[in-house]
């Protein structure tokens, strides 16, 4: 083993051992934005074996603020942030095996994914996707590590099905913020707060060390010096908790629950998902709105277009997010009306 790892090996809890454990982990972490790109560095430099990557969205220049793995150029080039994380992680450590996905992560691809993976990181920004999140990680029995930020209030918690309360349990007992940081902005080191707790609880899962994982609830205030960590015992299990519970249904993996049109939160922006899965041909669709006297913005992975105030960002697989409004109708009538 080289150098590389020295100062880690040489904290006694992980050592050569748990090291070699953690090398031979796969983790999937859902979202690149501040938290994704934060845990991702970390578990890169940690040398983790393979990371999995999903994201939908793309760089833009108001996360640069934050978002620490991304930089001008990619907000120039509207790089998905998938992408642009792979290329950098790949220069911080080639040993790692990034594997990038850019799109939804729906129940999908994450019933693919789940049954081949150690460990599932939050790093989403909205509850719908943590729900499926939670159903997921409970049918296939793999711990997953919430974490949420905005403003400079922070939040995690880590599940491990069997074990501790689900999200679905928590959320009946523990109030959540509806704000967001399109709304109430973010300082950066509320994100790298949440974060160095999200990371800390992976690596004790990945190197075996389950017996030092928290059992607490941590939320926080760095602005407002407020900290508190809430036991969670088995009183906050739901025994009835379809997630959960003795008869689990799973609700959030029904496909009828997925949502073809959702309104991104505090975005002004709706994002449509194609009722089958289609790869198009931007140099086509490129061309014709060029000529339709549109202007076009094209990478290999999306197309940008600006009609007056509304901006319509479309990718390979025919996923779009219409920005300027968050109005569903008024989003598929553009939709349709641009794809024809």
């Amino acid at each position: 083993m080289s150098d590389r790892y020295s100062r880690q090996i040489l904290f006694a809890p992980i050592g050569i051992d748990g090291q070699r454990r953690i090398e031979k982990k796969h983790v999937l972490i859902i979202g690149l934005g501040a938290l994704g790109s934060s845990i991702s560095e970390m578990l890169t430099r940690a040398g983790v074996g393979k990371l999995t990557l999903i994201d939908r969205d793309y760089v833009e220049e108001s996360n640069l603020q934050r978002q620490q793995l991304y930089t001008e150029m990619d907000a120039k080039e509207k790089m998905p942030k998938v992408v642009a994380a792979k290329h950098r992680l790949s220069e911080i450590n080639h040993d790692v095996y990034i594997n990038a996905i850019v799109g939804e992560a729906d129940i999908l691809i994450l019933e693919q994914l789940a049954p081949n993976v150690d460990l599932i990181i939050d790093g989403t920004d909205n509850f719908e996707i943590r729900f499926i999140l939670n159903d997921i990680a409970h049918k296939y029995n793999v711990p997953w590590i919430f974490g949420s930020c905005v403003g400079s209030f922070g939040s995690t918690y880590t599940i491990i099905p069997g074990k501790t309360p689900c999200l679905h349990c928590l959320l009946q007992k523990i109030p959540m913020r509806g704000q967001t940081c399109d709304t109430v902005g973010i300082i950066a080191p509320t994100v790298q707060m949440v974060t160095s707790y999200q990371v800390a609880e992976a690596l004790k899962i990945l190197s075996e060390s389950e017996k030092a994982l928290r059992n607490t609830y941590i939320t926080f205030d760095l602005w407002e010096n407020q900290y508190l960590s809430i036991k969670t015992s088995d009183a906050i299990r739901n025994m009835d908790c379809p997630t959960c519970g003795k008869e689990r249904t799973y609700p959030f993996l029904a496909f009828e629950e997925q949502t073809k049109f959702a309104v991104l939160c505090g975005r002004n922006t709706v994002q449509i998902r194609p009722s089958t899965i289609s790869h198009l041909s931007l140099g086509e669709l490129a061309s014709q709105w060029k000529q339709a006297g549109y202007e076009v913005k094209q990478n290999p992975y999306l197309i940008s277009i600006q009609k007056e105030e509304i901006r319509l960002v479309l990718f390979k697989d025919g996923r779009a997010l219409i920005h300027g409004t968050n109005d569903p109708a008024k989003a598929r009538r553009i939709y349709y009306s641009l794809m024809g």
